[in-house]
């Protein structure tokens, strides 16, 4: 029954928003795009940032370093410990208000908040908080980008995130190595070397590679918790990372086996493996779409780019 409210609560929610950006497009139709899109995302940084001081834990991440992975081994290993509905995703508090025992956790890609707060050079906003920074190879990020761009956005995305128009002719090398704002190496890189600069000023900070998370699941998910505050049992962790596998992720994800993930977990196209939320899953794997000398270009450009603090480097082996 718990379950079933939740879900009402949260479509109620998004109905809300929804409506919200709309009356907002409504009221502001005789004025500019770039107006209209630079309130919108106003609007939606105070969304954010009244979940972000409600969070007891914030996990932040480019889009396409591995959240939904993390987000599904996470949501698991709850509904172990807990006993909550079975392949239900976490939101925010959706599991909080079904067990108070579980953390509320927001998780964001931060794409907004600097437009409310107006912390354009800082994280001032999340220097209080208990943060997870999860952090991937900006190479395979922007890979990943660019089928996101092409297959899975929203339109309504495109413009308010800064991405090329769906049918703007651009390369994928094009696109990884360029200056478009919406996933590139370059912004990968700047909101990576951000966070890196910003890290001395927040007192709760843990950095989970993705790569890591990868070679060492059970390891890596223990040390999460650990920082986390949550007392697991291995059977627990172990449960959540066989779970959370990428075989079983695709599976589920092609037959819609998540709930209270909206289209969050859902393919584009279910005949096209590159809609897929779940695509690949593969360390070093940018390396696979392009000729010699354009990985060696794509290697500079990270090297002259990214804080080395990452570790990533063109010795990153594919996996």
């Amino acid at each position: 029954m718990k379950l079933i409210f939740e879900s009402i609560r949260q479509a109620l929610q998004v109905t809300r928003r929804k409506l919200a950006r709309t009356i907002l497009h409504w009221r502001l139709r005789d004025r500019p795009l770039q107006e209209i899109l630079a309130a919108e995302r106003r609007m939606r940084g105070k969304d954010q940032i009244d979940t972000l001081r409600q969070a007891d834990i914030v996990i932040v991440s480019f889009g396409k370093s591995g959240r939904t992975w993390l987000r599904v081994m996470l949501s698991h290993l709850f509904r172990v410990m807990y006993k909550l509905p079975e392949n239900a995703v976490m939101g925010f508090d959706n599991f909080h208000n079904i067990n108070a025992a579980v953390p509320k956790v927001f998780f964001t890609h931060d794409n907004y908040i600097k437009d409310f707060t107006g912390e354009f050079d800082s994280k001032k906003s999340f220097y209080g908080k208990r943060v997870v920074l999860l952090a991937r190879d900006p190479r395979d990020v922007a890979v990943s980008q660019f089928f996101q761009w092409k297959f899975r956005i929203k339109p309504a995305k495109l413009e308010i995130n800064n991405y090329p128009p769906r049918d703007a002719d651009i390369s994928l090398y094009d696109f990884v190595t360029g200056d478009n704002g919406g996933g590139s190496i370059q912004a990968v890189s700047d909101f990576l070397n951000l966070w890196a600069r910003e890290a001395g000023n927040i007192d709760n900070l843990h950095v989970l590679r993705y790569e890591d998370l990868r070679a060492t699941p059970d390891i890596e998910l223990r040390r999460l918790l650990d920082f986390m505050q949550v007392d697991a049992s291995d059977a627990d962790v172990d449960a959540a990372v066989a779970y959370s596998s990428y075989e079983n992720m695709k599976k589920m994800e092609g037959s819609s086996q998540f709930r209270l993930s909206g289209d969050r977990l859902k393919p584009g196209d279910k005949g096209n493996p590159d809609s897929f939320k779940v695509r690949r899953a593969k360390v070093g794997g940018y390396r696979d779409y392009f000729d010699d000398d354009q990985v060696a270009a794509i290697d500079q450009q990270l090297a002259s780019t990214l804080d080395p603090v990452f570790k990533y480097s063109d010795s990153t082996p594919a996996t």
